[in-house]
């Protein structure tokens, strides 16, 4: 019987930005989900591009649409941080 061994980081564990990622990589599961299912590009495709094994990405993709509400507190942590950066980035001219 074959053992599963599942390759996804999460949150708690991750080191990069706090998001689950696939393991011994940088790619964090958010990115998949744009990569893949909002950009429309193929899973293998992907997988070829960022060195990875296509179920890792089809495990990414699952572990996403399972934890809805951690997927969804990432998503809008980032866009905090976009709108935090744009506000203290933008340059106003002085009168």
């Amino acid at each position: 019987m074959a053992v599963t061994k599942y390759r996804i980081v999460s949150a708690d564990e991750s080191t990069i930005h706090n998001e689950p990622h696939v393991a011994e990589s940088r790619i964090t599961v958010r990115q998949l989900h744009a990569l893949v299912e909002e950009a429309g590009n193929r899973p293998d495709h992907i997988a070829d591009r960022y060195g990875l094994d296509v179920g890792e990405v089809y495990e990414a993709l699952a572990y996403y649409h399972r934890n809805p509400e951690a997927m969804e507190q990432i998503e809008t942590r980032h866009a905090r941080a976009a709108t935090e950066a744009a506000q203290q980035s933008s340059i106003t001219p002085h009168e």
